[in-house]
């Protein structure tokens, strides 16, 4: 039976179902999803203080044996699908003022961000063939299915080094780090999925090379939007997945900005601790994005389920949520001004040297 308080995850449900009022009422409702993300949840962090308590043994048992979580995850997958193609037909057979359209895009945007990539990132780190292509599929109306390849592979590997581009350097700005992340962190996936071709022994152009294969899924699903629904549902379809997947990268962003590991004596980076990533342990936005923000503890076992997730006290705390982080990202001097005393005095003059 499923307790009450397991109930709250539920509330991640917020957002799409903000976003599903917008696609059927329009006016202010098409901007539902985007207030409460960077509205609601901040104003709500930005009072409550954070809460650091971890299971119990007796809690980490049940919840490491329900099928309740998995299933809360797997929902994602056909209602993101009808959220889409739901907004795709608004936008392309019915009439929306411009300011309409807009805040649709910001809703479905923030949607495709946190009911989409979040959910597929927990489900990319399973070891199931079908919760693996569980995560693909949510990563494809993202334009991001490279994301897989280059995060587990990648960023688990190098995170917290010159090596990862999905680190946040010490005094880069949100938006170069965009740019930095987005254009390195998808030729980095094409390098390593070459690497695992090459090793295995098969021919990097083929088409076990994932790579290939995800540009193909991501080119067929826009020529279907556009040979649908044209160019305005087209045009829809790339905005969403462009303000998803920059979403992605703000959280990427604040996750580990500033943080270093430093080279040992044999050339090599120092083992990833609990000090290589930011962590927030306020509450709403924990459960809203399924525990990624109890991020030290996923570095240090991937696999360990968002469910079992501990929040770890030695870990860089962050002074609210990732909603209101993202929000002071998007205003480097403010974002500076509060973060960078709070980066490991060690970590930032490697940094700087």
């Amino acid at each position: 039976m499923v307790k009450s308080i397991d109930l709250k995850y539920l509330i991640a449900y917020l957002a799409p179902l903000l976003a599903a009022l917008g696609i059927l009422w329009a006016g202010w409702w098409s901007y539902g999803a985007a207030i409460l993300s960077f509205v609601v949840l901040p104003l709500y962090e930005l009072i409550k203080p954070p809460t650091g308590a971890n299971l119990s043994p007796t809690e980490r048992n049940a919840r490491s044996v329900s099928r309740y979580y998995d299933w809360l995850l797997y929902s994602h997958v056909p209602l993101l699908f009808i959220l889409i193609a739901g907004s795709i037909y608004r936008v392309s057979f019915t009439h929306l003022e411009t300011w309409e359209l807009v805040g649709l895009v910001l809703s479905m945007g923030v949607t495709l961000g946190t009911f989409g990539i979040n959910v597929a990132h927990e489900l990319g780190h399973r070891s199931t063939a079908y919760e693996q292509a569980m995560a693909k599929l949510l990563l494809l109306p993202n334009l991001y299915m490279h994301f897989i390849v280059e995060h587990n592979r990648g960023h688990h590997r190098y995170v917290s080094t010159p090596l990862d581009p999905a680190t946040a350097r010490y005094g880069e700005n949100l938006y170069f780090f965009w740019i930095r992340s987005t254009v390195t962190g998808y030729f980095s996936a094409w390098r390593i999925e070459a690497e695992r071709l090459v090793k295995a022994g098969k021919k990097v152009i083929s088409v076990q090379n994932q790579m290939i294969v995800f540009t193909l899924l991501q080119l067929t699903y826009l020529v279907l939007i556009f040979a649908l629904c044209g160019p305005t549902g087209f045009f829809f379809a790339v905005a969403i997945a462009v303000m998803g997947f920059l979403l992605l990268e703000s959280i990427n962003y604040v996750e580990h900005y500033g943080l270093v590991r430093k080279m040992t004596g044999q050339g090599r980076y120092e083992k990833v601790t609990e000090m290589h990533s930011w962590e927030s342990n306020h509450d709403l936005g924990r459960i809203f994005l399924y525990e990624l923000t109890r991020h030290a503890h996923h570095h240090s076992k991937a696999s360990v389920k968002y469910q079992l997730l501990d929040h770890t006290p030695d870990s860089p705390q962050m002074p609210t949520g990732y909603p209101g982080m993202i929000i002071m990202a998007l205003i480097p001097p403010l974002f500076y001004w509060v973060v960078n005393p709070r980066v490991p005095a060690e970590m930032k003059a490697l940094a700087i040297h």
